[in-house]
C-alpha cells in the first residue's frame, strides 16, 4: 500500500469485519462487580439442565423426528411455521402420539429453538445439535420457552386481547414476588399485585378516553381472575411454576430464570450509561465503546426489559437512521434476539440501506459461519456495505482504522474499488473518500481518492 502508482496498487483480500470487532476502535469497559451467584438453594446448572431436558423431552423428540427423514422438509411446516395436517399425522404415527400432542410438541420445539422454520421448510436448530452435550444451550432453550409462555399457552378467545396484553406486561412483577418469596404464595395475593400493576401501567400510558365520559374508567377487577388463572396455567404448562391448594410456587427452573432476568436488569441499571432505560438509539450509542461480549450483555439486558416485538421495531428504526455505526450495532443486537426477529428483519430486505445487513443476518441465522456470511452478498452489495462501514469508521473511529479498512474491500485494486464505489450510489461516498484521502499516508493514492471524491461530487464519471 505504499506504491506511488495507484493504478498498480493491489488490495490484500481479507474477510470483512464488523466495526465492533475492529481492534483499537473500541475500549473494554471492565466491571468490578463480582459475578452474581444465584439464591441459596438453587440447583447446580447441570441439575437445572437435566430438569430442562426432562421438561422438553417431547419437543426434542419431535425435533429429531423432523431431522430423521430427508426429503419431506417442505411439507412439515405450513403458514406461520405450524405443523401441516399431513406432517402431524405422520409424526403422530411415527412417535405414537395423537396429532394434537404432535402439534403441541412441535410448537414447543419451535419456541425453544430446537427446530427452525424458513419459509415452508423446517430443519433442526443449533440447540438440538448441542442438546446432549451443552448444558448452557439447553438452559437457553428453556429460557426462550419461558419468555414465550403466552405463545405456548394462547389465551382463550373469550379474553379481551387488550387485557391479555396488559397481563403479559404485568406478569414479571408477579413472578418477581414469587421468586423473592421462595415458597408458596396465595393466588389472591398475586391477584392483588396484578391489579396494582395493571393500574400502574395504565397510569403510565395516561390512557384518557376522548370525549365526555360518564365517570372515570377504573380497572375491572372482576375481569382479572380469569386472566390470572390463564397466566398461571401458561407458566405451569412450560414448567415455571406449580399450582396446588390455591397457592403458586416457582419450580427450581422458574426461580432460576426469574433470577437471571432480574440480574440482567440490575447489571444494566448499574452501568454508567443506564442503557436499560434508554430508547434503542441511545442504548446503541451507549454500547458503541464496549467490546463485543460486553455489548451483547447490554443488549440482552435491554431486551429483557421490554417486549420482543417492540424491541425489534425500535432496533430496525435505529438502523434506518443516518448513523452507519448504529446500523451495524442494531443488527448485532438483532443477532441476540435471534429467531423472533426473523419476520421483521426479512421484511426489511427490500430497503437498500439495510439489505446487506439483512442478508448477512439471515445467512448467519440459517446456519452459515459468521466468518463467511459476506458471501451472501453480491459484489455491489459488498461495495455498498464497505462504504457504509467506512462511514461509521470516519464518524467514530481512528484515521489508522480507516486506512486499514481499505484492505477489507473485495476489489483487487484501488482503481477498481474507486470505480465501483462511485457507481454504488451510497449517500456518504464523497465524505468517505475525502476522509480516506486525508488519512492515507501515500500521497499518490490519496490524490487518486480525492479525484474520485471530486468526480462523485460533480457527477462526473
Amino acid at each position: 500500500m505504499t506504491s506511488r502508482t495507484p493504478r498498480d496498487s493491489r488490495l490484500r483480500i481479507v474477510r470483512p469485519r464488523t466495526l465492533a470487532t475492529a481492534p483499537r476502535a473500541v475500549t473494554e469497559r471492565r466491571t468490578r462487580r463480582p459475578a452474581p451467584r444465584p439464591p441459596e438453594g438453587t440447583p447446580a446448572p447441570a441439575v437445572l439442565a437435566r430438569m430442562a431436558r426432562a421438561g422438553l423431552a417431547g419437543a426434542a423428540r419431535i425435533a429429531r423426528w423432523a431431522d430423521a427423514a430427508p426429503g419431506r422438509d417442505s411439507t412439515r411446516a405450513g403458514c406461520g411455521g405450524t405443523l401441516t395436517d399431513d406432517a402431524a399425522e405422520r409424526a403422530a404415527a411415527d412417535l405414537d402420539l395423537t396429532p394434537h400432542q404432535a402439534r403441541a410438541d412441535w410448537d414447543t420445539a419451535r419456541l425453544a429453538g430446537l427446530v427452525e422454520v424458513h419459509g415452508g421448510a423446517a430443519r433442526p436448530g443449533w440447540r438440538l445439535r448441542a442438546w446432549d452435550r451443552d448444558d448452557s444451550a439447553v438452559l437457553r432453550g428453556w429460557v426462550a420457552l419461558f419468555d414465550a409462555w403466552s405463545l405456548a399457552h394462547p389465551a382463550p378467545a373469550a379474553l379481551a386481547p387488550a387485557a391479555v396484553a396488559e397481563v403479559v406486561e404485568a406478569m414479571p412483577q408477579v413472578l418477581s414476588l414469587l421468586q423473592l418469596s421462595a415458597g408458596p404464595v396465595p393466588v389472591p395475593q398475586l391477584l392483588d399485585l396484578l391489579g396494582q400493576r395493571v393500574t400502574e401501567l395504565r397510569d403510565e400510558r395516561c390512557e384518557i378516553p376522548f370525549g365526555p365520559q360518564p365517570e372515570p374508567v377504573s380497572v375491572p377487577g372482576t375481569a382479572l381472575p380469569p386472566l390470572l388463572d390463564w397466566a398461571l396455567d401458561g407458566l405451569a404448562a412450560v414448567g415455571a411454576l406449580t399450582l396446588a391448594d390455591g397457592h403458586a410456587t416457582l419450580t427450581p427452573l422458574g426461580s432460576w430464570a426469574v433470577w437471571v432476568k432480574l440480574e440482567q436488569i440490575i447489571v444494566a441499571a448499574q452501568s454508567p450509561a443506564g442503557n436499560i432505560e434508554h430508547a434503542a438509539e441511545e442504548m446503541l450509542r451507549g454500547c458503541a465503546r464496549l467490546r463485543p461480549n460486553a455489548a451483547r450483555a447490554e443488549y440482552r439486558a435491554w431486551l429483557a426489559a421490554r417486549p420482543i416485538g417492540s424491541a425489534v421495531t425500535e432496533l430496525l428504526e435505529a438502523a434506518r437512521g443516518d448513523d452507519a455505526l448504529l446500523r451495524g450495532l442494531a443488527f448485532e443486537a438483532l443477532r441476540v434476539v435471534g429467531a423472533p426477529a426473523e419476520p421483521d428483519v426479512r421484511a426489511a430486505a427490500d430497503e437498500p440501506p439495510l439489505r446487506p445487513y439483512v442478508l448477512m443476518w439471515l445467512a448467519e441465522h440459517e446456519g452459515a459461519d459468521p466468518e463467511d456470511v459476506h458471501t451472501a452478498l453480491t459484489r455491489q452489495e459488498s461495495t455498498w456495505l464497505w462504504v457504509d462501514t467506512a462511514a461509521a469508521v470516519a464518524d467514530h473511529g481512528e484515521s489508522e482504522l480507516l486506512v486499514r479498512h481499505l484492505e477489507s474491500a473485495v476489489q483487487p485494486s484501488v482503481p477498481s474499488l474507486l470505480r465501483e464505489v462511485r457507481a454504488v450510489g451510497h449517500p456518504r461516498t464523497v465524505q468517505v473518500l475525502v476522509a480516506l484521502a486525508a488519512a492515507h499516508p501515500d500521497p499518490a493514492l490519496a490524490k487518486a481518492v480525492r479525484r474520485a471524491a471530486f468526480q462523485v461530487h460533480t457527477g462526473g464519471a
